[in-house]
């Protein structure tokens, strides 16, 4: 029995969740003053203890309350990071200062050391009411808009935003928050009573600070200047007194891009700081060049942008390569599942020509028509402006979720759990017979839905193309990628000697499609690897749950008699409840765990791999080493395969090492739009892409299998 059922109703819904889930949603603005995640509480506060007039203290802030071990970023950041942005919308006659800082704690994170802030934090701002102000005719509050984005960050580091809106009253005071105000007043660095001076010493800075409270006199003092990129924040550095002055010797940073007149320095000791402006002496040296594209790579990457731009030549070049990339999609893993479907329905057609034609036409049918849609959605998509590329529906973990309780429910059908003849409706059931066409059209959705996890020889640059060619041209790359696909079992359905070859029907078809149920299982467990990689272990147990439950309901419902209405009720209300809680828990956690495990992959199980951010490639290019850059997804089968092979060879690894190659990896398992930019860079629209980058020469891509003699060589040559 082929599960024809399930292929017609999952066969709709799976078209339906790729568009309706592989298309990011936009939640519509909606500002407050509260924003809350996973790891960090941002609220802003208001303190107008006298009221909103001009010459009146009126404070406002942003207080961000970080979860335990998580912290954000002082107006210098350190070795990493950035600092916390705020942009204000104010009316009229408003007039938003600088934000006072309070002191930074220092965060050893490795060989780095950054400033910043832990548990809550406020970072207060004073608003100047001008005599311009004139309060709202019709309302009597002044509203104050605030847009901000910090960096939190713990062993990975996550961007995130919010956009606040707060009333405040114009006839009256506002001090709720004044405890919290205070709080950070008293965090300020004081000003210092005395003097501070900085000599420049050749790549050292000679610090002197006199003035301080007797009280610290003697003691190990932090030293924090307030200018970015002027010292080695990891870097050695010693301290001394001289009767009551305070010395230090801090190096410079051998990337310093700053040479200021002035510096402004906070010391500080326990909840203690003193803030000096230090005039500097003494002659800078010669600052580090700035991280920027060199003219060859920067030509190379305009280049490959442009790549399908010219539709005659381009245009030819991307229908072959997708062509072959199509027929070489065959023996990618992804797709042997469905193939494995094929087979069991191939062997039913043996003696019956027509038949065997039927279902070969249907199936290509499918994977054409399918290819065709996924282009044209993905064409409009990025006209649209939404950044997706190839395997984007993979993104989504409930489209993993969909596809995994598919093939449970496959597998254990051909394991013989279930019929579906034995519990669907007599109409139902027979749908299959009536419709065999329908069925194999289904097949061949189904296998293209399969397919996106493995990007085959040739696919990255016909894809890569066919995203930049006009609309289309684009729709016609995909096609020629589906008849590829299409074209090994058309062929067979059409070729007579095919059905010489073919076992006849018989007993040996139920031993074989038992066997194939494993196959079956084991696409499922892939399944859930992807959806711990995208959400957490929290959202694979919720589906593993879902999965045992949706086995249960379809095996009461293979039962007879009152007991099958008594167990299918029973299961089928028990599955809609675990259905709609773990759709909650897939939904929820998928952005936050996403980007928490690709960072912990990264630095941790990886070794000397970093995360790769935009920009980084172009700073390391700028110290003079190369860089490897591996564009991965955990979805991606072919990713996955090489990454366990070719980028774990002990060879490879050596050569890397002889030859200071910076290694990158950028995670796609999630939406991301920087990295499908830089896909997009490259002339690519899907992963695996490997890129390896010399300063001055062009990048070089990779093939998508890659062996390790090619990326051997490729390394020789640097």
């Amino acid at each position: 029995m082929r599960p024809f059922p399930v292929f017609l109703a999952f066969g709709r819904l799976i078209l339906a969740v790729s568009v309706l889930l592989g298309v990011p949603v936009h939640a519509q603005s909606n500002p407050k003053n509260v924003v809350a995640t996973e790891r960090t509480r941002a609220e802003l506060l208001a303190h107008v203890p006298e009221g909103l007039e001009p010459g009146k203290p009126v404070w406002v802030g942003l207080q961000l309350a970080h979860q335990p071990d998580w912290h954000s970023y002082w107006k210098n950041s350190g070795d990493s990071g950035l600092p916390t942005r705020l942009e204000w919308t104010l009316p009229p006659g408003v007039v938003a200062g600088e934000v006072a800082w309070p002191m930074p704690r220092k965060y050893p994170i490795g060989t780095l050391i950054n400033y910043g802030y832990a548990d809550t934090v406020l970072l207060p701002v004073p608003l100047t009411i001008t005599p311009d102000f004139k309060p709202p005719l019709f309302k009597d509050a002044l509203d104050v808009k605030l847009k901000a984005q910090w960096l939190v960050c713990r062993k990975e580091c996550i961007p995130e935003e919010g956009e606040f809106v707060l009333s405040l009253p114009v006839k009256s005071t506002t001090a709720l928050h004044a405890a919290a105000f205070e709080t950070s007043f008293a965090a300020q660095p004081q000003p210092l009573k005395g003097d501070a001076r900085i000599q420049v010493d050749g790549n050292v800075l000679m610090v002197r600070v006199s003035g301080l409270p007797s009280a610290v006199t003697g003691q190990q003092l932090d030293f924090f200047p307030e200018t970015a990129e002027v010292i080695e924040t990891s870097g050695k550095w010693t301290q001394a007194w001289e009767g009551a002055t305070w010395t230090a010797q801090v190096p410079l940073s051998p990337h310093r891009s700053q040479s200021p007149g002035v510096m402004r320095i906070v010391v500080t000791h326990g909840d203690k700081g003193w803030a000096a402006k230090a005039p500097v002496t003494g002659t800078w040296p010669a600052t580090a060049a700035p991280a920027a594209l060199s003219p060859a790579l920067e030509e190379a990457l305009r280049s490959n942008a442009a790549a399908g731009s010219a539709p005659s030549a381009g245009f030819g070049v991307a229908l072959l390569a997708a062509l072959l990339g199509g027929l070489i999609l065959n023996l990618m893993p992804c797709v042997f599942p469905v193939l494995a479907l094929k087979v069991v329905g191939f062997t039913k057609h043996a003696a019956n020509q027509r038949a065997r034609r039927a279902d070969g036409l249907a199936y290509s049918a499918g994977v054409i028509v399918s290819f065709a849609a996924l282009g044209a959605l993905v064409a409009g998509l990025r006209a649209a402006g939404e950044q997706v590329g190839w395997g984007f529906q993979l993104q989504s973990p409930a489209f993993v979720a969909v596809l995994a309780a598919l093939f449970t429910l496959i597998a254990l059908n051909f394991a013989g759990l279930f019929e579906f003849r034995g519990f669907l409706p007599s109409r139902i059931a027979s749908l299959e017979a009536r419709h065999p066409v329908l069925n194999a059209f289904l097949s061949g959705v189904l296998a293209v839905a399969i397919a996106s996890p493995c990007t085959a020889p040739f696919m990255g640059a016909a894809l890569g193309t066919a995203v930049s060619l006009p609309f289309a041209q684009g729709v016609a790359v995909f096609v020629a990628l589906g008849i590829g696909m299409a074209l090994p079992y058309l062929a067979a359905s059409w070729i007579p000697a095919v059905a010489r070859v073919l076992p006849r029907p018989g007993e040996w078809m139920d031993t074989f499609r038992r066997f194939m149920a494993f196959p079956m299982f084991a696409t499922v467990v892939w399944l859930l690897w992807v959806l711990g990689q995208q959400s957490g272990v929290d959202a694979v147990a919720a589906l593993l749950t879902v999965l045992v439950t949706l086995g249960m309901a379809a095996w009461a419902f293979s039962l007879r008699g009152k007991v099958r209405i008594v167990l299918g009720g029973i299961s089928l209300a028990l599955l809609g409840g675990l259905v709609w809680a773990a759709g909650g828990q897939i939904a929820t956690s998928g952005v936050v765990a996403a980007a928490s495990s690709a960072s912990t992959q990264v630095a941790g199980a990886d070794g000397g791999w970093d995360a790769w951010q935009p920009g980084r490639v172009e700073q390391i290019l700028a110290t003079g080493r190369p860089v490897f850059v591996d564009f991965t997804a955990a979805w991606c089968v072919t990713c996955q395969y090489n990454k366990r092979t070719t980028l774990s060879d002990p060879e490879v690894l050596s050569d890397l090492g002889i030859k200071k190659v910076a290694l990158l990896r950028a995670d796609w398992t999630l939406r991301d739009p920087a990295i499908t930019a830089a896909l997009a860079d490259l002339g690519r629209s899907g992963v695996p892409v490997y890129v390896l980058y010399k300063t001055g020469a062009p990048p070089k891509v990779l093939s998508e299998i890659l062996s390790a003699s090619e990326l051997r060589q490729a390394l020789a040559a640097l």
